[in-house]
């Protein structure tokens, strides 16, 4: 029996046996970054998509800037954050406006307490605001989509956080980057800016929370959180993103939507192709 265990042939099985009882406990040991190709773990990977199209002036950018700062920063939000399985989250900062117009503001970062969620707003901070023309939020949702592969985490929920105050005006249909995404298990929540009374010139929708609700949210727990003027606008990033981060719907008295009925989806493609006689065309 020692000249058997003696025996490289023996010796090798054991190595395996052995090497397949410590797998688990060894990766029990490693950090999450280790046992993820180097990705850190955490509750929620989130991209903030902003509009800044002309149709937003320059004080509703402002607010709204500031809005994600404070909501970042809030007490309220550190202690969701805090109270995840991981205790962090991965987040990144994108505005946007027509096809072509998208940019990383602040570039993806974790955030694990109040220091790092002051380091992240500090880089919105030192950003100058900027313009652009059209709304394509289709295009917003496969830019901001694509920006995953490069968070650097492995999160148990990957959202996008998109707000703005049009339809579709540019770029794919709204509709099938929507279930693209959702096919592929992201989560869209929608934060429509309903501020200012509809513009005719812009062919602005009086109804845009519900667009946003038919056309542009989607995936497991997907709601939408209107922000319906200047005093509670702030309140409401702030309230969506406690929501987003806690995995949370949100009360029922936040949600506005005008009526049950359906609305069409192609309204902001149709619009500006009747007034221009090509697609895509707008503010």
């Amino acid at each position: 029996m020692v000249a058997l265990m003696s025996t490289p042939i023996f010796k090798g099985a054991f190595m395996r046996s052995m090497a397949m009882l410590m797998a688990p406990l060894l990766a029990l040991a490693m950090p999450a970054s280790a046992q993820n190709g180097g990705k850190v773990e955490v509750d929620l990977e989130l991209v903030l998509a902003v509009d800044i199209s002309y149709s937003m002036d320059p004080d509703e950018q402002a607010l709204q800037r500031e809005g994600y700062m404070e909501a970042l920063t809030s007490k309220e939000a550190i202690a969701a954050i805090r109270s995840g399985v991981h205790g962090r989250i991965a987040v990144t900062y994108v505005e946007w406006a027509g096809a072509n117009q998208q940019s990383v503001i602040a570039k993806w970062q974790i955030i694990d307490g109040q220091q790092s969620a002051e380091t992240f707003t500090a880089k919105l901070a030192e950003s100058p605001p900027r313009r652009a023309y059209r709304t394509s939020i289709s295009s917003a949702l496969l830019f901001s989509a694509g920006l995953f592969e490069d968070s650097g985490a492995t999160g148990a929920r990957r959202v996008i956080d998109i707000s703005g105050d049009g339809v579709n005006n540019q770029g794919p249909l709204i509709t099938n980057v929507r279930d693209e995404l959702v096919a592929k298990g992201i989560i869209i929540n929608g934060l429509p800016v309903m501020i200012k009374p509809p513009n005719t010139f812009s062919l602005d929708v009086p109804n845009l929370d519900d667009y946003y609700r038919d056309c542009v949210i989607g995936g497991q727990g997907a709601f939408i959180l209107p922000a319906t003027s200047r005093e509670v606008f702030k309140e409401a990033i702030r309230n969506k993103l406690i929501l987003e981060v806690a995995d949370l719907a949100p009360p029922p008295r936040f949600i506005r939507v005008q009526s049950p009925s359906k609305v069409s989806c192609s309204v902001g493609e149709s619009m500006w192709g009747n007034r221009y006689g090509r697609y895509g065309d707008g503010n």
